[in-house]
């Protein structure tokens, strides 16, 4: 298991690889969403806890203090099933058939990666459109469910056994195949994505 925050990994794919379909879930929050040490050290021991598989990409500028490590309890917990990077390739870890599940911020283009992708959500905002989009997420297209601000170990653990393995994870996983069908027909050559962007350079051109 990797533990370096400040060194980009290059082998979440072939870790990926070796997990069972729809078993892992992945972290990450954006390009700038910043969480305080504690926020981290209880997102980490909700992961733990839950003792399911999990992929955490910790940007070098996702925590305000850079000291901040992992005890070593923690390391000894999830060395068998956890993965640590500062970067990766997001569409396709969200399209690798092991991804069960996304804890996001809910920024627009990681909901609609996620979407496109067909895998349901566990939703933090912070600002500005995340949390909007988080609501249309968790309450009108029933796909994700939101974790409070004051994030807590117990509540992490909770929503993520949930939305991996609960009667309501296998909802969420059910309607979000469904809206992937439908953005993969939106996106079709004779879609309404492809209509509408058809539509608008017609009116720009004449």
């Amino acid at each position: 298991m990797g533990y370096s925050l400040w060194k980009e990994e290059n082998e979440c794919i072939k870790w990926l690889n070796s997990k069972e379909p729809n078993s892992v879930v992945y972290v990450k929050f954006g390009s700038l969403a910043v969480v305080t040490p504690k926020q981290l050290v209880e997102f980490g021991w909700g992961l733990a806890n839950a003792k399911l598989p999990f992929f955490w990409v910790i940007r070098p500028d996702l925590v305000a203090d850079k000291s901040t490590i992992f005890p070593s309890e923690f390391v000894a917990e999830t060395k068998e099933r956890g993965l640590i990077s500062s970067w990766c390739p997001q569409e396709q870890v969200l399209d690798h058939p092991s991804v069960g599940g996304f804890l996001t911020h809910s920024g627009w283009n990681s909901t609609i990666e996620s979407l496109c992708a067909g895998v349901p959500m566990l939703s933090l905002p912070v600002f500005t459109d995340q949390q909007t989009n988080c609501y249309c997420v968790c309450n009108v297209w029933g796909i994700g469910m939101e974790i409070s601000n004051d994030v807590k170990r117990d509540q992490v653990e909770k929503l993520v056994r949930e939305l991996m393995k609960g009667e309501r994870g296998k909802q969420m996983k059910n309607k979000v195949m469904e809206w992937k069908k439908l953005a993969e027909e939106a996106a079709s050559p004779h879609g309404s994505s492809s209509s509408n962007l058809e539509n608008f350079v017609n009116q720009v051109l004449y």
